[in-house]
């Protein structure tokens, strides 16, 4: 008789995982593809005036805010080099300081702002409130897709998405920390949508001082998985690139036609409180220093308030 045959199944090709993945979870697949047609379309829409408009020189402070979070986030990327042991609570501490910031930058400069910017196109309230809580469920809908069908991992989890096992640890912490930093870069293009540094000034600031410590955090996280510290340093610089690119994703879902502006502050905060709650709080907890991050947090909270205040 001829050797039996191997029966080892074949590993799947991504677009078979993905589709896996949309038969399992038939409802948030629905819901990502609406969040991608919602923003595809106020893309395509708003490119023009983004570009050619009247909105030039809001694109380049739109480009400036992106760069401003690159460049913080290549600042603690670097640090990590120089500071070659940081306790675990003192990480704790730094990401619930940059989880405060993201909370009230959140509320302050993202949703509050909406809620005036609706409240003068719909003159009601309850629309206004509306037109935002739409645009924070996109967020959210659209964060929650990400999570699914693109492959990454958490430290407390392990290997997340459809064919996470196929990828090396390193890539797979480089797709989350780019989960992770697009939100940040969409806010700031959609501060700056306006034109207002009232509200682009303050959130920018409050993005750029937290992504020091995320790049820190990053790099270290990195160095965990076996890279030097040359190497996880270049790697977490290089995940702030996302900063600049969602800086220009965001400023044009908001341009293309009045609605749009508060309907992408509501996306952008969505997306943002989203990634606190799902990645950042759950990270800072989980080595047992709760009271230390939550600390940090509240922090983080009252200096973005006060930088709201005193820019805004």
């Amino acid at each position: 008789m001829p050797p039996s045959q191997s029966t080892q199944p074949q590993p799947q090709s991504m677009v078979s995982a993905w589709a896996q993945q949309a038969q399992a979870s038939p409802l948030l697949s629905l819901g990502l593809l609406a969040a991608l047609l919602s923003l595809l379309g106020l893309l395509c829409a708003s490119a023009w005036n983004a570009v050619y408009g009247s909105h030039q020189e809001n694109l380049y402070f739109a480009m400036l805010g992106g760069l401003a979070g690159f460049a913080a986030t290549a600042l603690g990327a670097v640090m990590a080099v120089v500071l070659r042991d940081i306790s675990a609570r003192s990480q704790d501490v730094m990401l619930g300081f940059a989880a405060g910031m993201m909370l009230a930058a959140s509320s302050f400069s993202l949703i509050l702002p909406g809620l005036a910017a609706a409240r003068e196109i719909t003159g009601t309230g309850p629309f206004a409130a509306l037109t935002v809580v739409v645009g924070m469920g996109l967020g959210v809908l659209l964060m929650l897709g990400l999570d699914r069908f693109t492959p990454h991992e958490h430290e407390s989890t392990g290997p997340c998405g459809p064919q996470a096992e196929r990828l090396s640890r390193v890539w797979l912490f480089v797709l989350a920390i780019t989960l992770h930093n697009l939100p940040e870069g969409m806010a700031i293009g959609v501060s700056f949508a306006n034109g207002d540094m009232n509200v682009g000034l303050p959130l920018t600031s409050a993005i750029a001082i937290q992504d020091i410590p995320e790049g820190l955090a990053v790099a270290l996280a990195l160095r965990v998985t076996g890279l030097s510290s040359l190497k996880a340093a270049l790697v977490a610089i290089g995940s702030g690139l996302m900063e600049p690119l969602g800086a220009l994703i965001g400023l044009g879902i908001s341009t293309g036609f009045a609605i749009a502006y508060p309907l992408s502050m509501g996306l952008a905060a969505g997306a943002m409180i989203f990634v606190v709650s799902h990645e950042v709080i759950p990270e800072t907890h989980r080595n047992g220093h709760q009271t230390s991050a939550t600390l940090g947090l509240m922090g983080g909270f009252a200096v973005m308030m006060f930088l709201d205040t005193a820019l805004g």
